[in-house]
């Protein structure tokens, strides 16, 4: 069972990073077909390793001194730390009111339309109209829906904080990737400092961490290094690809929920 958890982090971040879209849009899916953990637990082991990988990016960005958009960064960082905290507030709150499966319905089906969204975004992109906002509060509520899904649904949501970035604030896609990153670290860090003070790691099983943290590191690392050998055309259909097999995968899961 171990190689299996291993192998869905290697296999998740070293696609996620070919496609562009990070790793955790493809583990949840993949770890809730999988099913042996309840949902809160899934969403952690996800969390956990997505942002053990972003770690490891946002210091590579930090040691190639990238330059990040002064105040704007500043308050979109703080409305995603936020919105991590919120998304694993409701999530909690949830799970006490509503039945298990109904919230893996919510999950899979949100984020089949996010991606859906994604892929559109991705392939009609020039020919939507963008914005370059800089009012304090708009910035804010964006890093909270940001932060929100992330932590929510225990997904990176690398896809998802580009097309918004992108739309709302006319962020290039190196800005707006580096931006993303910043999102997923913090997001999923405020989600688990914030059931450290809460209610405790006691009720989660996190056993899986020790295999899916080096696999998601590892193949963050991998991924990065093979985009570099392949052109715009394979990493585009690399792209649609992934996309379209999150896709499914979440209309199977919520199929399978629904029986």
């Amino acid at each position: 069972m171990e190689i299996i958890y291993l192998l869905v982090a290697l296999f998740s971040t070293i696609f996620g990073a070919l496609a562009g879209v990070g790793g955790g849009v493809i583990i949840k899916p993949v770890l809730d077909t999988i099913g042996g953990y309840d949902v809160a637990t899934i969403g952690l082991l996800s969390s956990i390793t997505v942002l053990s990988m972003a770690i490891v990016s946002t210091t590579r960005q930090i040691l190639s001194k990238v330059k990040l958009e002064g105040l704007r960064t500043f308050f979109l960082v703080l409305g995603s730390i936020l919105g991590g905290i919120l998304g694993n507030m409701i999530l909690n709150y949830t799970l006490i009111y509503i039945e298990e499966n109904t919230i893996k319905i919510i999950q899979s089906g949100t984020l089949c339309l996010l991606m859906i969204f994604v892929l559109v975004f991705v392939n009609e992109k020039s020919k939507l109209k963008t914005y370059n906002i800089y009012n304090k509060l708009v910035i804010v509520i964006t890093g909270i829906i940001l932060g929100f899904i992330a932590s929510f649904l225990g997904i990176g949501g690398g896809p998802i904080n580009v097309a918004f970035l992108y739309l709302i604030f006319s962020m290039d896609a190196k800005i707006a990737a580096i931006h993303s990153i910043l999102i997923i670290m913090l997001s999923q860090f405020a989600k688990v400092v914030s059931i450290s003070f809460t209610t405790g790691f006691s009720n989660y099983n996190l056993e899986m961490l020790l295999y899916m943290i080096p696999g998601g590191i590892l193949g963050g690392l991998l991924g990065t290094n093979l985009i570099k050998k392949l052109s715009k055309s394979n990493i585009k259909c690399i792209f649609n690809f992934i996309i379209l097999l999150i896709i499914v995968l979440n209309i199977l899961n919520l199929i399978k929920f629904s029986i």
